[in-house]
């Protein structure tokens, strides 16, 4: 399976899950960081929600989570975020069928 299927197969999998991680006017703190390691390692898909209020780009703070948590950036579309941890997405990448 390639980069672009393993896309594919996340964001099928991530369509029926609700939003669990609100980044709002107060950005990031850590608690966001140890909130989001916690929800990778419990549910290893999370869908992030950056609020109209928040002060960063959606972008930013897409690679400021990937980067403190050591997750995938799966998918960036309006305010909603789509992270996967390295194992699923390494997994997904190489399966062959």
């Amino acid at each position: 399976m390639t980069e672009k299927e393993a896309k594919k197969e996340i964001l099928r999998r991530a369509n029926d899950m609700n939003v669990t991680l609100h980044v709002g006017k107060d950005g990031l703190k850590d608690s966001v960081f140890e909130e989001l390691k916690l929800q990778i390692k419990t549910h290893r898909i999370v869908k992030v929600k950056v609020l109209p209020s928040s002060e960063s780009e959606t972008a930013e703070i897409a690679d400021a989570l990937s980067k403190a948590t050591g997750s995938v950036v799966v998918d960036v579309r309006g305010g909603v975020l789509i992270l996967t941890d390295k194992r699923t997405w390494t997994s997904l990448s190489q399966k062959k069928f």
